[in-house]
């Protein structure tokens, strides 16, 4: 069993007893977990991160926020109304929610002043009353079964949530705690390992392993890159918000059309629909 692919009776028990309440279901709208999918979301991470920062710095606190709220609610509703899994959609929404998650994460710090242990505790609160909510509503968690619009707005609000907390969670260990970007990088590649081997050799369950390490990607990805960004006075190799943020952008790109091309992670009730019905 891997990461993110529950087995068929963790999908099917909930449509067994009816829980599609409300709208019938319809076809999949998020990608098969593949190895692709951790590499993207992992490059998307980091990217995010710089790209927040440099529009801070750049525009200014509001205007960047603005900007990263309008592209956010844009490609978000588009992504609502699409009928089917489409990568490039998909995962340019996944990009936005990464810059506005980070924005979101820092203004609760830089601007509001709260300090990132106590913003990490609440948005990881946040992130249990949404699953919880989610869980108590749809009787599963899996991505598998996110072909309702109520499970769509669950797994969006849940993705949103764990960016915010990847953020807070990374400058926490990075800065708060003195650990440096380089190392905080390190130390979530070793924990990201965990809940992969814990499904393996421990029991956990795939839906478990995969949020677990959903939410650990964050960090991770946002760690490496402004470990590349930050100046060598604050441990990093300095070569700017900017430049990274393109730097991780071409590889992002070249990802998504090669996924959108061959349809490598499409889910199989979507590549089974022709094109033109999409």
């Amino acid at each position: 069993m891997t990461i993110g692919q529950p087995n068929g009776t963790a999908v099917a028990a909930p449509q067994a007893r009816g829980r599609y309440r409300g709208a019938a279901p319809g076809l999949s709208k998020v990608p098969e977990v593949t190895a692709l999918f951790w590499v993207v979301k992992i490059l998307t991470t980091g990217m995010g991160e710089t790209a927040s920062d440099y529009l801070g710095r750049t525009l200014g606190p509001i205007p960047a926020g603005a900007l990263g709220f309008a592209g956010f609610a844009v490609l978000l509703a588009a992504q609502f109304r699409a009928p089917r899994y489409r990568a490039a959609l998909y995962w340019s929404a996944i990009v936005m929610v990464s810059v506005f998650g980070t924005m979101a994460a820092d203004v609760v710090h830089v601007i509001l002043g709260v300090p990132y242990l106590v913003s990490t505790i609440a948005f990881a609160v946040a992130l249990a009353v949404i699953l919880t909510a989610w869980y108590a509503s749809e009787g599963t968690l899996s991505i598998h079964s996110v072909r309702t619009r109520r499970r769509e707005t669950f797994y969006w609000a849940t993705v949103l949530t764990t960016f915010a907390l990847g953020t807070a969670v990374g400058d926490l260990t990075a800065g708060t705690l003195h650990l440096g970007y380089l190392t905080a990088g390190l130390v979530f590649g070793a924990l990201i390992l965990v809940p992969a081997l814990a499904g393996r050799f421990l029991g956990l369950g795939a839906v478990a392993a995969f949020w677990g390490a959903y939410v650990l990607t964050r960090p991770l990805g946002a760690s490496f890159a402004d470990w590349m960004g930050v100046p060598a006075a604050r441990g990093g190799l300095g070569w700017g918000t900017g430049p990274v943020t393109l730097t991780l952008t071409v590889p992002i790109a070249l990802l998504i059309g090669y996924l959108a091309v061959s349809g490598k992670d499409t889910p199989k009730d979507a590549a089974d629909v022709p094109r033109r019905v999409a």
